[in-house]
């Protein structure tokens, strides 16, 4: 079945319905994040978009190695599974201002919706080289609904 199309405005709107049930007495179903490390580590995503230079670029090797063998997981409609491992530039341990990664994960959902999926086929992503829209969709609608679900919105 395939993933909701993370481009379009409704399936935007019901994301951003799902952020604003969150509050900061959010607790997790599993897991060891609060709630404001999972909106930050969520803007992750994002930040590899927008804000690549926050990062240092995957090396040609370890990129080959991603793109063989994690690619297929993280674009994929397969969800995730509970506590799956996460990459070192995902990881979130200190505490994070909830109002303000709230608001930025918001800005991003909105501003990855408005530039649409033209703007995202072929784009280049940081650990997977080229990826078409709906990649970049499955990849950005699973995460994000990973997490939700993992704080019951």
């Amino acid at each position: 079945m395939a993933l909701p199309n993370i481009f379009d405005k409704s399936v935007t709107n019901q994301l951003i319905h799902r952020v604003n049930q969150l509050s900061e007495s959010s607790v997790p179903k599993w897991g060891r994040m609060t709630v404001s490390q999972m909106l930050a580590h969520s803007n992750v995503s994002y930040e590899y978009i927008y804000e690549p230079g926050k990062f240092k670029p995957t090396a040609g090797f370890m990129k080959l190695i991603m793109k063989l063998f994690v690619k297929s997981a993280v674009v994929s409609e397969k969800p995730y599974k509970q506590n799956s491992p996460t990459g070192p530039d995902f990881k979130v341990r200190d505490d994070k201002n909830f109002d303000l990664e709230k608001e930025r994960l918001i800005g991003f959902i909105e501003k990855t919706s408005a530039l649409g999926p033209t703007y995202f086929e072929g784009k280049e992503s940081h650990s997977f080289g080229k990826l078409t829209s709906t990649e970049w969709s499955n990849m950005l609608y699973k995460h994000l609904d990973h997490h939700l679900t993992q704080f019951g919105v």
